[in-house]
């Protein structure tokens, strides 16, 4: 260990990860010169070349021993950089870190988290829009919810609650557009689109109609929070999940123009983390998200 040049393969990962000596340098807060030194002493310390050509001119390509230990030298410092991180991040036994998506973290997540303050005065609970899992291997992250069927290898999952679809749009666009209140009326309607695979106006169509609803056409977006928002600024009708729009059907922000129809989709959101027994933290947090989950759902609509 004592004869690995660390320096010199910390200035050829950085070569390796930008594919350029200057970048790296400016990755590195270094002179173009010191990568260049850094690279000539790799060379002469391994006996092999790292490099094809030269090293300051034209893009680099990298001779197969190159590839080999730019691949090794980028993983290790990655890894240690991640440990290095968590152990820095020295939180107390009542810190908890959750991730979610976007969508559930605004929509459902953060409105309920006075509640939480409340039951647990003495738990910080940090949430992170994260939407990988492999945070949870590391300990960054203590668990997660995650919308879709699974399953998660090497994590404990379990059941948090079910969702539906409903049809909604803004109480301005219900008048204008005639106050509809069968779907059939759908057919005239402009429609918002979420790009969330269980969230099809497809499915839609198949329980309710009408058949001829033409779905080619409408905007579409990456997440049911921004399908939502377009949907309250009267740009036209969302098919909203009922978990992430309760909140805004309540206040009357949208509105549900035909009544108590649904699309039921089951079980849908899903607590997610290690296998190993949670700390007393996290498993108060897992208990009060069944306690808020535990409410009025679709189940109890249809």
């Amino acid at each position: 260990m004592k004869e690995l040049p660390l320096n010199a393969l910390r200035a050829f990962a950085m070569v390796y990860t930008h594919r350029g000596v200057r970048a790296a340098a400016r990755e590195l807060g270094m002179a173009h010169s010191s990568v260049s030194r850094h690279l000539g002493e790799l060379d002469r310390w391994l006996g092999v070349p790292l490099l094809h050509g030269s090293a300051g001119r034209g893009p680099l390509t990298f001779t197969p021993q190159g590839e080999a230990l730019g691949r090794a030298a980028v993983a290790g410092l990655r890894e240690i950089e991640q440990v290095a991180a968590a152990l820095r991040e020295t939180r107390p036994t009542h810190a908890v870190t959750l991730s979610t998506s976007p969508s559930f973290a605004i929509r459902w997540l953060l409105p309920r988290l006075p509640a939480l303050e409340k039951a647990h005065p003495k738990i910080e609970l940090s949430v992170q829009v994260e939407q990988r899992l492999d945070a949870l291997d590391d300990g960054r992250i203590d668990l997660a919810i995650r919308m879709g069927p699974g399953p998660w290898p090497q994590l404990h999952a379990e059941a948090l609650m079910d969702d539906a679809l409903y049809p909604v749009l803004s109480p301005a666009l219900w008048q204008t557009s005639g106050r509809p209140s069968r779907p059939a009326q759908l057919a005239g309607l402009r429609l918002l689109h979420d790009r969330d695979p269980q969230a099809t106006w497809e499915s839609w169509r198949q329980l309710h109609g009408p058949a001829k609803l033409a779905l080619q056409g409408g905007a579409r977006y990456t997440s049911s929070d921004l399908v939502l928002r377009a949907a309250m600024q009267g740009q036209g009708v969302a098919l909203a999940r009922y978990r992430l729009a309760a909140d805004d059907v309540a206040n009357g922000s949208l509105l549900r123009p035909f009544g108590e129809l649904i699309v039921p989709l089951g079980t849908s959101y899903w607590i997610v983390r290690p296998p190993a027994r949670p700390r007393a933290a996290v498993a108060a947090v897992i208990d009060w998200l069944h306690w808020q989950s535990a409410g009025v759902g679709p189940a109890d609509k249809r």
